[in-house]
């Protein structure tokens, strides 16, 4: 792998790590230390993730007009300033507004993260994206790993330890992404009429993709939110909870080299997400009749292994899809529509549970998979189409 992939790869470690010490306790935080419900908490992480998708947007956005570099610092710039107030104040309602201008900072940073992997290293396709996507998640090990034993502590170290990381990441990226080439502003010999359309139905198919990425994030967020305070009515610890996430990381990190070898034999990356999405249902089929910790870890591997076939397929396909010089545009939907989903999946799953009880969130849940199923099944038939018609004539 080039040098420049090897330090947005470092970079994206460190930035998930400082972030995960926090998104995993969210619900926790405000349902018992800010004593507020379940419908309350997931209103507020929507909230942060609705900023967080215009974040992605705006992002990817600057990508495509100022590059990589320019972007990520003024994201974390933005990041870092609300986190230093969230460390002083995080009561109510100062914990609202400074999470909610966290979601929108870190929302600038990701698509320029993922638009520049797949701008310095073309030719490794997917595996630019696995190496990012595999970096995120060694975050999600170590910080989650961290975050449940320092919660158990205090609450406050762990706003402080978010800030420090993220200090750590601007010094990265200040020294480590200046000299880093992501645009390429060549013009295609194509004629343009000829060459916009072709990329209304790329934007198209897009959309249609990530439709089902967005469903597939409200189902996933809710081990995040409504599982997470399950756990705690079923008396499994925090650091228990804490460890799941530590375990997902972990798996990720091990299993996803391995699971390379793997997805090589499949025909496309539509049939490795249409596996992931069927494995995803099997995670929460198991996790619905979870009493116990051992449950609720088998579930979690499940959800792992569902999760190292789909994350990163949908931005690779974005990459294919994307015409030059609009990665950063292109990124920024998927990262926004993962945001959405994380946005909607808080308050949903919390009415669910606060009207019907948990067993009806989950098969809602399942439903949402099977639709997304679809949607992965369906989203490029259009493209294809096209290419028929051109082979034809």
């Amino acid at each position: 792998m080039p040098r420049a992939l090897w330090l947005l790869i470092i970079g994206m470690a460190v930035n998930v790590t400082g972030s995960s010490f926090l998104w995993p306790l969210n619900t926790i935080y405000i349902h018992d230390h800010l004593g507020k419900s379940l419908s309350v908490a997931g209103i507020v992480l929507m909230l942060n993730s609705a900023a967080s998708v215009i974040g992605n947007l705006y992002g990817g956005f600057l990508f495509d007009k100022i590059g990589g570099y320019k972007s990520i610092l003024i994201g974390i710039g933005f990041t870092l300033i609300s986190l230093i107030g969230l460390t002083f104040w995080h009561g109510w309602p100062a914990y609202v507004v400074l999470l909610t201008l966290v979601g929108f900072g870190s929302g600038i940073v990701f698509p320029s993260m993922y638009a520049m992997a797949g701008s310095v290293w073309k030719e490794g396709g997917r595996k630019a994206f696995n190496a990012i996507y595999v970096a995120a998640n060694l975050g999600v090990a170590v910080g989650a790993s961290l975050a449940g034993l320092v919660a158990s502590y205090s609450f406050q170290l762990i706003f402080v330890a978010n800030t420090l990381m993220y200090i750590i990441f601007l010094f990265i990226a200040v020294f480590g992404y200046k000299g880093i080439n992501t645009v390429d502003r060549k013009q295609s010999s194509t004629p343009q009429k000829k060459m916009g359309n072709k990329n209304h139905t790329k934007l198209y198919a897009l959309l249609i993709l990530c439709i089902g990425y967005l469903l597939c994030w409200v189902g996933y967020s809710q081990w995040m939110t409504t599982i997470a305070s399950h756990t705690q009515e079923l008396n499994i610890s925090l650091k228990q909870y804490s460890m799941l996430w530590t375990i997902n990381g972990a798996v990720i990190v091990i299993g996803q080299p391995l699971l390379n070898g793997v997805v090589k034999r499949f025909k496309s990356l539509k049939t490795q997400m249409i596996i992931g999405m069927i494995t995803f249902i099997v995670s929460f089929v198991v996790v619905a009749y979870a009493q116990q910790f051992s449950a609720f870890l088998a579930a979690m591997f499940i959800l792992t292994i569902g999760e190292m076939l789909v994350w990163p397929a949908v931005p690779t396909i974005a990459n294919d899809l994307a015409p030059k010089g609009r990665e950063g545009f292109y990124q920024g939907i998927v990262n926004s529509t993962a945001t959405g989903g994380r946005m909607i999946g808080p308050l949903l799953g919390g009415i669910l549970v606060d009207l019907h009880g948990i067993s009806m969130l989950y098969t809602v849940l399942i439903v949402l998979f099977v639709i997304s199923i679809f949607t992965t099944i369906v989203y490029d038939r259009k493209i294809k189409e096209t290419k028929s018609l051109v082979s034809a004539s």
